[in-house]
């Protein structure tokens, strides 16, 4: 088992099981260079917000996309959007990441955007 088929597996635990239950989720994927968030309603077909480091406005606060800052700005645009979106309690999907570095800087910047997860 290579490092993406684990993550694959470890992901599908926690979408299955926030599926079950039909929560809006707020899901994570990172790249080397870059981290992208989405808020994706309960039925699954529907992205509700988006935010990434591949913006323009995310790209001209942080010349890099692939450290603890610019997941931080990623976070707390993502809160923002939320909100205007109506949506205030989502379910963490960390897509098999795990909890840590940059996905944890994403997290604990929506926290303090206004999510409740």
């Amino acid at each position: 088992m290579n490092k993406k088929v684990a993550r694959l597996r470890r992901a599908r635990k926690t979408r299955a099981k926030i599926a079950e239950l039909k929560a809006v989720r707020l899901t994570v994927h990172r790249s080397n260079c870059h981290i992208y968030a989405q808020i994706i309603s309960g039925c699954g077909s529907k992205v509700l917000a988006a935010a990434s480091t591949v913006e323009s406005a995310v790209r001209s606060q942080v010349p890099n996309g692939g450290n603890k800052q610019a997941a931080s700005v990623v976070g707390k645009l993502i809160a923002e959007r939320a909100k205007a979106a109506g949506v205030d309690t989502v379910a963490f999907d960390r897509a098999g990441f795990h909890f840590h570095g940059r996905v944890k800087a994403l997290a604990d910047a929506a926290r303090e955007g206004g999510l409740k997860f």
